[in-house]
């Protein structure tokens, strides 16, 4: 009996057709096995005709050495590996009289089941399969052995030549991992050898990448740095460069480190952008899209607790605004007309819009939803799953601007232009891709205006921003202002859009709540979960305070702390945890969690601290004070000393610099029940009579209805 094994990579888009050829092999007495890299069910074939199974299987995650040689093969050689290790369908291919590919993909696997089973014939397709079944030849003697003798001196070749790269693989990796790179003469070795003349670029720059990679796991950055440099001046491809830089820059952000080549990788970047500007704006938009992922990781932005940015946006931003390809994204192309005047004879026509985040807007949604004189839309670019994609697509933005014309940007003004040909105000809530993608073509004569918040002014997306078809930019604080005007200097200059500071929308009279007595020791953040925040600035201060009294505690509202986005976010995780696993316990610390009832989440808190490094705003800690919590802000490290930042936002006495301050000012304002809640009621009464909305609606009227 004639034994037949098939082997298939994809269900068959006509089974019928195998069925058929399964019939035929059945009537001349074969016995056929199929082997799926598929899941079986997706093949229904009668057990009669055939044996259908898969047995293709996760790798497991233990097996590093697999998932290496999966990760190095090409497509067609993946299904090999993981046939051969297959104990099943190895003795499937041993034992059969005939193999056959069922399709393109599985070619080199018979091929290769081949070499190892002489006797049987080899086939691609069912057809020569069934035709070599109906001759029936015999293959001569000597001819057979003649094919045996070669498939297995292939075999031993093969075998004999991955053992070989992999030997010298493992060597190579040993000889210049960390040990080696943290000894001075292993360094002083490495240094040199990469930077040997008559090295070819690519050996070259991954050896340049290894060695800056094993330095700095090595914890030793400057040597890191040397090893780049020394490749770097002998490569001669611009490109290649760029990449061994950039890649060593991202070696290090995955460490939790701030690069000491970031600006060399960035400009990199640029020049290589400012040299494909002309002749090929995909590449030049490719590296421009590198540039800014770089600058703009959160590394360096969010998960420490400081930031370039904030330090000197000038110099950390310099690379790029001496870049030809950068300048062109936010150059202005101005519309074709202004903005007409709001309409006399009919409702305003009020266009908003925000790409998933929509936190600030329901107050600003339901009053001019309640105006007669105004019709109000909401526009999500996130909730169409058919154009969100459009909406997402930094790269496709960079490239648009740079060639100024592409497919991409036909689809975003076919998209856009009805909402722009209603609208006769658009407000776009954070100056991120809705604000580009509203600004790539001429709006017509929309007002567009863009509210800005802290977040954008570290990321890329202001940058791909055409202030010149901007009427109106929106802060929520006047060193959020700073920042930004510092960030993007085009909004300060003159024919520029008008910048405007208006507070938050904050409906906060349903805060103010009784509390009860012992709220007055019950200190209050709400929103914990990013190094931002700085909880442990938090349980610093709560140490200090319960060395005197320890009736204090902390109330934690909001979300867990996120420790996944980065290495420095998990490292501080993990202390914060330390700090937890030790204050809970003793009723200290306590974790409210997430709620949608906020007011009586804070009906419980006498204290409420805002510990972070950086806010444009901080309407958490404005609620707990509208609450008739005491107030207590730490001075924005991101703003202190500067013009403007939580001193001049808030009241005097709510801002100290330390946490012995912080403790200090909490001491002093609990002493007594009675200080405490009258403490408590000056703050309410100031937030309220300050930043509820009854009073912070006047600047939006004046911002959307007067202009």
């Amino acid at each position: 009996m004639t034994t037949v094994l098939i082997v298939a990579s994809a269900a068959p888009k006509q089974p019928a057709v195998l069925v058929e050829a399964l019939e035929r092999f059945r009537d001349r007495g074969a016995t056929v096995t199929v082997a799926c890299f598929f899941d079986s069910a997706e093949l229904p074939i009668d057990p009669a005709l055939a044996d259908v199974r898969t047995f293709a299987v996760p790798v497991e995650k233990r097996d590093a050495r697999f998932r290496k040689a999966l990760g190095r093969a090409q497509a067609n050689r993946k299904l090999w590996l993981h046939a051969r290790r297959n104990a099943w369908l190895r003795q499937r291919y041993r034992k059969a009289d005939l193999l056959v590919a069922l399709d393109a993909r599985t070619v080199h696997t018979v091929w290769e089941m081949a070499q190892r089973n002489t006797r049987a014939g080899a086939h691609y397709g069912l057809v020569p399969a069934l035709r070599a079944l109906d001759s029936a030849r015999t293959e001569p003697v000597g001819k057979r052995l003649e094919r045996q003798m070669a498939a297995a001196a292939g075999i031993g070749a093969r075998g004999a030549k991955r053992a070989a790269v992999q030997t010298v693989r493992t060597t190579l990796r040993k000889a210049t991992g960390q040990t080696v790179m943290s000894n001075p003469a292993g360094a002083w070795f490495w240094t040199r050898a990469v930077a040997a003349p008559r090295v070819p670029d690519r050996f070259r720059s991954k050896l340049a990448v290894r060695l800056h990679d094993s330095a700095v796991r090595a914890g030793r950055p400057a040597v890191a740095a040397r090893a780049a440099s020394a490749a770097v001046n002998r490569i001669s491809s611009a490109g290649t460069r760029a990449d061994v830089l950039t890649q060593a820059a991202q070696s290090e952000l995955a460490l939790g480190h701030v690069p000491t080549g970031l600006h060399d990788a960035i400009r990199a970047q640029l020049a290589l952008a400012d040299s494909l500007v002309s002749k090929n704006p995909t590449q030049s938009a490719a590296a421009v899209s590198k540039a800014w992922s770089l600058s703009s990781n959160r590394v360096l932005h969010f998960d420490r607790l400081t930031s370039p940015m904030s330090e000197d946006p000038g110099a950390f931003l310099a690379p790029f605004r001496a870049s030809a390809a950068a300048r062109k994204l936010s150059g202005p192309r101005c519309r074709l007309a202004p903005a007409a005047p709001a309409p006399t004879d009919r409702p305003l026509r009020l266009l908003v819009t925000t790409l998933i985040n929509d936190n600030f807007l329901p107050e600003i949604l339901e009053r001019y939803r309640a105006m007669p004189n105004v019709e109000v839309r909401f526009l999500d670019l996130h909730e169409d799953p058919v154009t969100r994609p459009l909406a997402l697509s930094g790269s496709a933005v960079i490239e648009h601007l740079l060639a100024g014309e592409s497919s991409y940007g036909a689809k975003i003004e076919e998209w856009l232009r009805p909402h722009l040909d209603w609208a006769d105000t658009v407000f776009v809530d954070w100056c991120q891709a809705t604000a580009a993608l509203f600004t790539l073509h001429d709006p017509g004569t929309a007002r567009i205006i863009v509210r800005l918040h802290s977040f954008e002014a570290f990321n890329f997306w202001p940058h791909l921003v055409d202030f010149s078809r901007v009427d109106d930019v929106v802060f929520v604080s006047e060193h959020l202002q700073d920042l930004s005007t510092a960030v993007l200097p085009q909004l300060a200059e003159p024919g520029g859009p008008r910048l405007w500071v208006i507070d938050n929308a904050m409906d906060l009279q349903r805060y103010p709540r009784v509390k009860s007595a012992d709220a007055r020791f019950n200190l209050g953040m709400v929103g914990f979960s990013s190094v931002a925040k700085d909880p442990r600035w938090a349980i610093d201060v709560l140490r200090r305070l319960r060395e005197r009294d320890e009736r204090y505690r902390l109330t934690l509202i909001g979300s867990n702390f996120n420790n996944r986005t980065s290495k420095p976010a998990k490292d501080y995780g993990k202390l914060l945890s330390k700090d937890l696993a030790e204050l809970e316990p003793l009723d200290a610390v306590r974790r409210y969690g997430q709620t949608d009832d906020v007011p009586a989440a804070l009906q419980e808190v006498g204290v409420i601290l805002s510990t972070s490094v950086r806010e444009s705003f901080h309407c958490g800690l404005v609620e707990g004070a509208a609450s008739g919590a005491v107030p207590v802000v730490r001075d924005w490290p991101f703003f202190a000393g500067k013009p403007h930042g939580a001193r001049t936002l808030f009241p005097a006495d709510w801002v100290v610099a330390t946490p012995e301050e912080a403790a200090e000012r909490i001491l002093d304002a609990t002493a007594t029940e009675e200080r405490w809640r009258e403490t408590g009621q000056v703050a309410s009464e100031h937030a309220l009579k300050t930043w509820d909305w009854t009073v912070t609606q006047s600047g939006f009227d004046r911002l959307l209805l007067d202009g």
